[in-house]
């Protein structure tokens, strides 16, 4: 792709562009549909732009998964690692072995997929809150079949990841953990080691470009500081549809640029 900015201009707009993802991943999730477009504006190949990205904002979900430690279900944590080490690895490595125009033509449906699940994930997590009105016993899942059901949502987010967090609340939910803030931890663990698993993989193939990766991350991290002081003020249903709106034009973007 080529790159429409001066060199300058790079660095400016990355800078702007990773402070923005990071207020909207504390506020709301979905910082992706802003830093990924970003990184290819700047000139960054596509597959590369999906790797660096991915390393860049991977800091931010350690953080939060260090805040939620103690609400993990230890007895099924260690199968959403499994299956998102498994995953993860897999979904980076053939997105390493796409080629550039195939990944330019499934990744505006990528997108809008991601933009439509994200939407219509505060329904799910009502949902899922009331399963936990009138609490059933602890019920413990199959492990086969959690591990099973879980592997092509940590292999999409190896291969891309935007909004994949609130399936691993539907698979979990579907085998029986109740509890919302278990729930919530087992998604940010799930996101967490699949982004990790890939960002390993990246490095060792050579796909991040690092200047932008490291600008990104520095900034995407203030950005997320910053809305974490504000995330209780700010009215949720609002930036969901920010989220959205964003996600689905940009998806609208990529839609146009493959029509030319």
């Amino acid at each position: 792709m080529p790159s429409y900015l001066t060199t300058h201009g790079h660095y400016l707009w990355l800078v702007a562009a990773s402070f923005i993802a990071g207020v909207m991943n504390a506020l709301a999730g979905g910082g992706s549909f802003v830093s990924f477009p970003a990184m290819l504006a700047v000139g960054v190949p596509p597959i590369q732009a999906n790797a660096t990205n991915t390393v860049a904002i991977w800091p931010g979900q350690l953080t939060s998964l260090a805040a939620l430690k103690n609400d993990l279900r230890r007895d099924v944590a260690w199968v959403v690692v499994l299956a998102s080490i498994i995953g993860g690895i897999g979904g980076a490595l053939i997105l390493l072995r796409t080629r550039e125009a195939t990944f330019l033509r499934v990744l505006p449906w990528m997108l809008l997929a991601a933009s439509l699940i994200f939407g219509v994930s505060g329904r799910i997590s009502r949902w899922l809150r009331g399963r936990t009105e009138h609490p059933h016993l602890e019920r413990k899942p199959s492990v086969l079949y959690v591990l099973l059901a879980l592997l092509p949502v940590t292999f999409y987010i190896g291969y891309f990841g935007a909004g994949a967090g609130f399936l691993i609340m539907t698979v979990m939910a579907l085998f029986g953990v109740e509890e919302m803030h278990q729930l919530n931890s087992l998604k940010v663990l799930g996101a967490c080691v699949s982004n990790l698993a890939a960002v390993f993989t990246f490095i060792v193939r050579g796909a991040v470009v690092w200047h932008y990766c490291l600008v990104a991350m520095v900034f995407a991290g203030l950005g997320g500081w910053l809305g974490a002081r504000y995330a209780r003020r700010m009215n949720g249903d609002v930036l969901r549809v920010v989220v959205v709106v964003t996600g689905c034009a940009v998806a609208g973007w990529f839609f146009y640029l493959n029509s030319r």
